[in-house]
Order: structure tokens, then C-alpha cells, then sequence
């Protein structure tokens, strides 16, 4: 029997992003969900993850937290999915999955709770500045339909959910021509519809009384 694959998220989290993730691997997995507060900080769940945070995933007698890491174990653990490249050609894969949960996120998230960095500030930084990491990002969706190389990988998970995210939801990100045709290029995937309708049904479901 194949090891149980269950999946600890809440649907409005980065969980979406891993969701995404299992729905392009295509195998079946189990769902715990957890509220916000006392319950994703109880010592149930911080046996899982110490962090209190979502999303997480058990498999067999791994568990895997932080959700890049999230999306390159499922592409490993499943590699009939081909959502990685051959060992020898992940020069760029690893590179923009890691840039996505490093430079990206920081530059976003600093910028969207109002941290200013100075310029004697930037070395200090692995991202440098906000300006550098969207002009890097734009360069190379310019140049190509997907992140990593000519074919959609786990990587494109990763950074396209955060580009959607940026221009859509969080409203963080430049509306810079590459960034709006790659989110609509990655949206279009069906795992991704899937993956969607999947946490908004159960954010629906987590917020109906009784």
C-alpha cells in the first residue's frame, strides 16, 4: 500500500499554493484543516509543524513544511508527474523556485508592511531592493513561457501563485505586461482551477455556521 499523503492547510494560506501543487501531481491526499490561532499554535499541530504555521504535509514518516520545500517534494516523490527537470538540468529550476521563496517573498512582503530600506541597507539584504528583483523577474518571463526553461515545473507553481497573488489579491506587484501574461499562462491550468475551487469551497464551508 502506498504511503497516505495528508495535506494540513487552511484555504485562505499559502496551503493554496501547495493545493496547487498536489492537484498538478494528480495522486490522492487526505485534508486536515486547521483554524487560525489556538488551534494551529496547539501542541497537536505544532508536533507537526513548530512553527503553528500552514501548510504542511505528511507522507509515509515525512513530513515536509515550508512551501517551496512542499513543491519540490511532491515533484520528487512523484516524478511521473514531471513537474522537475533531470538532476542534471536544474540549474534554473532550483534557482527560481529558491529566488520565489527568498528575494521575491522578502522584497513583496517588506514593501506591502511599509519597511523601507535604504541604500546602505541593501547589502544587508539578499534581495538588494524591490526594483532589481522586478526587473530580474520581468527580464526572464520576457524571454520565456515559463520560469525555469520551455516547460511548466514546480517552480512555476511556486512563483506563479505569488505573481497572481501580487497582481490580483495583494495588489503588491507592478502591472508590468510579462508578469499579467505568465499569471494568466499558469491560472489557465486546469490543476490550478482545480486547486481553486477546491479552498474556496472549503473556505465556504470553514465559514458556514453550524
Amino acid at each position: 500500500m502506498a504511503d497516505e499523503l495528508v495535506f494540513h492547510t487552511h484555504p485562505q494560506s499559502r496551503g493554496r499554493i501547495a493545493r496547487w501543487m498536489l492537484e498538478e501531481v494528480g495522486v490522492p491526499y487526505r485534508v486536515e484543516t486547521w483554524q487560525y490561532g489556538d488551534e494551529m499554535k496547539s501542541e497537536r499541530y505544532r508536533r507537526i509543524n513548530p512553527m503553528g504555521k500552514v501548510p504542511a504535509i505528511c507522507h509515509g514518516e515525512q513530513v515536509v513544511i515550508e512551501t517551496a520545500a512542499i513543491c519540490a517534494y511532491l515533484a520528487d516523490a512523484f516524478p511521473e508527474a514531471g513537474l522537475a527537470p533531470p538532476v542534471g538540468q536544474r540549474g534554473a529550476y532550483y534557482r527560481w523556485l529558491f529566488f520565489g521563496a527568498g528575494p521575491l517573498e522578502a522584497a513583496v512582503t517588506n514593501r506591502s508592511i511599509g519597511v523601507e530600506v535604504s541604500a546602505d541597507h541593501e547589502l544587508m539584504l539578499g534581495y538588494g531592493n524591490l526594483g532589481t528583483v522586478m526587473d530580474v523577474l520581468e527580464a526572464e518571463l520576457t524571454a520565456r513561457d515559463y520560469i525555469a526553461g520551455d516547460r511548466f515545473t514546480a517552480a512555476d507553481v511556486y512563483v506563479g501563485a505569488h505573481i497572481t497573488w501580487g497582481l490580483n489579491m495583494m495588489e503588491t506587484l507592478e502591472k508590468r505586461p510579462a508578469f499579467i501574461d505568465y499569471s494568466e499562462r499558469v491560472s489557465a491550468r486546469p490543476a490550478q482551477q482545480r486547486a481553486t475551487a477546491l479552498d474556496d469551497q472549503l473556505s465556504a464551508d470553514m465559514d458556514s455556521p453550524g
